[in-house]
């Protein structure tokens, strides 16, 4: 039993473009319900403001992270990452994130639980989720995580030491196989035009579609897209094929179970060729600095950068014949290693190691480079159960 505001230690960080609530294991309660209940008091859902808790009102504000020290040989923490509703009763806990990703590293140096040494920490992170291991190379300086550098992402004012985080093996990472259909690209008909698609999964499983097959330009921002007579039309389509692809991977019965019970995964993204476009703060991107434009969602709302699993499964797609991003991808994307991603906001950059063979692709490692930082620790006071 949870009492009325009982506090809990917490810790609010940054991770990428992405913020999240960090607690320790030891600190939750071990049932599974009453530690979501927690979580939701932490945040103050279900409301769409979450005015009475921590939450920031967005998917990329809503996000929890539980660490503890891992009794694995491979690793020195687990993390369990929960994509916590804003306006429902949920903790997603299917999937990873890869920007909170970047902020493991660090508070597990902050915390002690594992041994800082200069000037790079090497972490290794068992997600819990997505039973996979992350390397995070932490910049450290007097024991402590070094915050401040001259790395900049789009998407995150100033600059900051950069993190360097490894990707092992993304493969798969819900259904054990890349192409979760077996097919590159696969076609679906709703209201008797057929669309197309393809599922990949790595890091996390993403669905990619073609803008222009919904009378979008592809580079359209969050507040353009929301502005938007047809909004709804069209991210009703989206979730249409968001579901199937659910069905497909075995995270829902139907396309209804998929939209109440799997709102966080698959993810599904609109993609198109590299054109010229302004961002919301006014930044120009250029065609020649990009090679693909790609915006993501996140339960329904197109999210404001772009998600760092998101990158690795899109740099995997990049370099599968025949699949919707390699067909967009400016050269072909077979053998792609460095992989340029225009988003609402900016350009995420995702790079890999990886070998062709007549089987398929292997991708030893995907890598990304993040900024983190400590925002505020102390007690978070929970409302009772």
């Amino acid at each position: 039993m949870i009492k009325q505001n009982s506090r809990i230690p917490c810790v609010i960080m940054r991770g990428g473009t992405s913020r999240a609530l960090f607690f320790h294991d030891k600190d939750l309660p071990r049932d599974e319900a009453l530690r979501d209940s927690v979580i939701l008091s932490a945040f103050g859902s279900p409301d769409i403001r979450q005015i009475d808790g921590l939450g920031g009102a967005t998917t990329s504000t809503s996000k929890v992270a539980i660490i503890k020290k891992s009794e694995r040989d491979d690793a020195d923490v687990d993390y369990f990452f929960g994509q916590v509703s804003v306006d429902h009763p949920v903790v997603g806990k299917t999937m990873n994130c890869g920007n909170i990703s970047s902020a493991v590293g660090p508070f597990a140096v902050d915390e002690g639980l594992v041994e800082a040494v200069e000037p790079i920490t090497r972490v290794r992170i068992y997600n819990v989720n997505t039973k996979k291991i992350i390397n995070a190379r932490v910049p450290v300086k007097n024991g402590r995580a070094l915050t401040e550098g001259d790395f900049a992402i789009d998407g995150v004012p100033g600059t900051g030491a950069k993190i360097q985080l490894e990707f092992n093996h993304p493969q798969g990472a819900v259904s054990g196989v890349v192409l979760p259909s077996g097919r590159p690209l696969d076609t679906i008909e709703i209201d008797g035009k057929t669309y197309e698609y393809s599922f990949v999964d790595a890091a996390n499983p993403v669905v990619f579609v073609h803008a222009s097959q919904f009378g979008l330009k592809g580079t359209e921002s969050p507040y353009e897209f929301e502005a938007r007579a047809d909004c709804k039309g069209i991210t009703r389509l989206l979730e249409t094929i968001r579901g199937t692809a659910a069905v497909t991977i075995g995270l829902a019965k139907d396309i209804d179970d998929a939209a109440k019970n799997s709102q966080t995964l698959p993810k599904i993204g609109i993609y198109t060729e590299p054109v010229d476009y302004v961002t919301p703060d006014g930044k120009e991107i250029k065609k020649e600095d990009i090679d693909i434009i790609g915006r993501l969602f996140s339960m329904g709302r197109m999210i404001q950068a772009y998600m760092g699993t998101g990158a690795v499964c899109t740099m995997v797609a990049a370099n599968i014949e025949n699949t919707l991003v390699n067909k967009i991808v400016a050269g072909g994307g077979d053998g792609c290693k460095k992989l340029r991603i225009g988003h609402p906001f900016g350009i995420m950059e995702v790079e890999a190691e990886l070998d062709h063979s007549p089987d398929g692709i292997d991708v030893s490692c995907a890598m990304i480079g993040r900024t983190a930082r400590r925002l505020m620790d102390g007690f978070v006071y929970v409302r009772e159960e």
